[in-house]
């Protein structure tokens, strides 16, 4: 019997260890200037690892494959590569899902990896990094909390793990995958060294990101659409009609075609639970496991687009439910993040206008929240005063001297309004407009502060479009279809 046992536990399938599912990637990244969107900026290479998954993926993070223009997979000892192709990507939970894009080459030799359960706090896992010489490097740290991390895109969070270890450097030291019992538990994604402290994206994060990808079809995770506040002042409280046992969150916006909106809920609601959880003063809810976890997690944690979640509100003093049917997030009115798309613009006789997006206030520089035009920065903070009949806030970026421009070279951050006479909605209506001529020949521009109204001739303007062209402008626009 005893033999018999030893036979059994001898046949049975062995799990492969991490290190044999590691790939190096490397990729080429390249993005557009946001000061002159038909150019790009010079390559850079990015470098990372990600872990072979069956069906011959790599899982990574976004980060390692966003505006790629080529993307290269090797070998732990960096002797063999085959080029690999994006299978899905989400840009705000910070992963990816890779494929070959030719033969599978080396990969054959590899051995995929299996996802581990969900993690529990003071769990250790390990981290694995790669030697120049291909070798593991292996660090064992010890989950210090469970957080909502933003990781890649500014104001996105996704619960991750805040992880105590100590790590060496190594070629590879961006893009790291952990592991629990030989099984992929996260991707660490930044490293303190100081504090010796590791963000790391949860299993939880990444199996519903596989899941979502499985039949090539991916979605994302939903949103509820809205903005919201706290409600820790008492007298704060005490308008609202708070009970003192009761904490909430202050909805400050609902987003127009939301799911949130869809589902009925107002500028001034109180939310009080979410699906059973009750939220508090601060928005945080109690985990059963994971502790105190603020409260997007219930809406991006776990439910999937088309669930339907409860929320429990305070309206005018009463409390009603309020059942919210979750969908992808309505697109925004200043577009946080423009990664693999080609952002667009218009040239007019000289004139640049571009499209309002967090990536073009970011180009101000490190201290851009500061430094960036403050009727630009108004909008980023209070888009609803700016929502009524644009889809988009355009913008007269920069004046390029010219004949037609004569006595506007100074002009810059203007919001448009309207052109000829007809509102902005976003650039293609401004181009529309500029294509219809006027029958003084004069062309009248809207903005929203000095000189208020901008003039340009046709003709003249014509005539310095067509010499941008004979110069070696590629285009004059970039535009996408209006809805």
């Amino acid at each position: 019997m005893k033999n018999l046992l030893l036979i059994l536990l001898f046949l049975q399938p062995l799990q492969a260890a991490p290190e044999d599912s590691l790939v190096r990637i490397n990729s080429t990244i390249q993005t557009y200037s946001a000061s002159q969107p038909w150019e790009k900026t010079p390559p850079r290479s990015r470098r990372g690892l990600g872990v072979l998954l069956p069906g011959n993926q790599i899982l990574t993070t976004a980060a390692m494959a966003a505006d790629s223009i080529y993307i290269e997979l090797q070998s732990a000892d960096s002797t063999k590569t085959v080029p690999a192709k994006v299978k899905a990507i989400d840009y705000e939970a910070n992963l990816a899902l890779l494929a070959p894009d030719a033969e599978q080459g080396f990969l054959t030799e590899l051995k995929p990896t299996t996802i581990a359960p969900p993690a529990k706090p003071a769990d250790e896992i390990e981290l694995l990094q790669l030697e120049t010489n291909g070798e593991p490097l292996s660090t064992i740290g010890k989950i210090r909390s469970m957080e909502l991390l933003s990781t890649f895109v500014s104001g996105r969070y996704f619960l991750g793990y805040v992880v105590k270890a100590s790590m060496q450097t190594s070629g590879n030291s961006f893009t790291l995958p952990a592991f629990q019992s030989q099984k992929l538990i996260g991707i660490l994604t930044s490293y303190d060294s100081k504090d010796q402290i590791c963000d790391v994206i949860s299993v939880d994060i990444i199996s519903a990101f596989l899941k979502d990808a499985e039949n090539g079809s991916y979605e994302g995770f939903p949103s509820l659409g809205i903005a919201t506040t706290t409600t820790e002042d008492p007298h704060f409280r005490g308008w609202l009609k708070l009970p003192e046992n009761k904490g909430g969150l202050y909805v400050t916006r609902v987003l127009p075609k939301g799911s949130a909106a869809k589902a009925g809920m107002k500028k001034g609601d109180v939310i009080l639970n979410v699906s059973g959880f009750a939220i508090d003063r601060r928005g945080y809810f109690e985990h059963p496991v994971y502790g105190k976890l603020f409260w997007p997690h219930l809406v991006r944690g776990g439910p999937i687009m088309g669930s339907k979640i409860s929320i429990e509100v305070l309206r005018n003093g009463k409390e009603q439910t309020i059942e919210a049917t979750l969908q992808k997030p309505p697109s925004p009115l200043v577009p946080g993040y423009l990664y693999d798309e080609a952002p667009p613009f218009l040239i007019k006789g000289g004139l640049v206008f571009q499209e309002l997006s967090r990536p073009y206030l970011e180009a101000f520089g490190k201290d851009w929240a500061t430094r960036a035009p403050l009727n630009l920065l108004d909008v980023l903070s209070s888009p609803e005063d700016y929502e009524k009949g644009r889809r988009r806030v355009v913008v007269l970026t920069r004046v390029v001297a010219t004949e037609a421009t004569i006595g506007y070279d100074r002009l810059a951050s203007q919001i448009i309004k309207s052109a000829n006479g007809k509102p902005v909605k976003g650039l293609p209506e401004l181009a529309m407009a500029l294509e219809d001529p006027p029958e003084n020949g004069i062309h009248t521009i809207e903005t929203d502060k000095e000189p208020y109204q901008i003039f340009l001739d046709q003709s003249l303007s014509d005539r310095v479009d067509q010499d941008f062209v004979t110069r070696g402008l590629p285009t004059l626009k970039r535009l996408y279809k209006a809805e």
